[in-house]
């Protein structure tokens, strides 16, 4: 009877573990899976609590510091960034006047919808811009201390 309780424990703390997403809840649930199995071969209920809180503690110990390994950005790592995180900090060309409501830039070949991060900012066309931050499908910018640079005809 006891394997059946840690086993529906376990699966509860595994289901919950959906909800939160954090990895946290199911090391108790592997802790619980661990204290079923300590039930089945016939351990008395304090062995099967002590087996639990020391599954759990020990499976908490060994995976978070690996969890967080994994979380850190490619800046924080020193890893190569990819993704948004490689295009932040990145340079970039106006293709059309760029301000708080509307613009486009081109970031490395790809063309962005643009925003400028100052709102007081007004980038023309052929100005280089450091892109600050990406929300979404959009690039906030910020004006590069270069000199502009005269757009080639067919980008106009």
């Amino acid at each position: 009877m006891d394997a059946v309780f840690w086993i529906v424990l376990g699966v509860v703390l595994a289901v919950a573990e959906i909800f939160t997403a954090t990895l946290f809840v199911l090391m108790f649930a592997v802790g619980a899976f661990a204290a079923a199995g300590a039930a089945a071969l016939g351990a008395p209920v304090a062995v099967q609590a002590v087996v639990f809180a020391a599954v759990s503690a020990l499976t908490v110990l060994a995976a978070r510091p690996v969890i967080r390994r994994h979380r850190q950005s490619a800046l924080e790592s020193g890893d190569t960034a990819f993704g948004i995180e490689a295009i932040e900090g990145s340079t970039a060309l106006v293709l059309e006047q760029v301000d708080s409501d509307r613009g486009m830039v081109k970031i490395d070949g790809e063309v962005w919808t643009a925003r400028a991060y100052d709102a007081t900012q007004v980038l023309a066309p052929g100005e280089r811009v450091q892109v600050i931050q990406v929300k979404g499908a959009v690039a906030l910018v910020w004006r590069d201390v270069a000199t502009p640079v005269e757009l080639p005809e067919a980008e106009r």
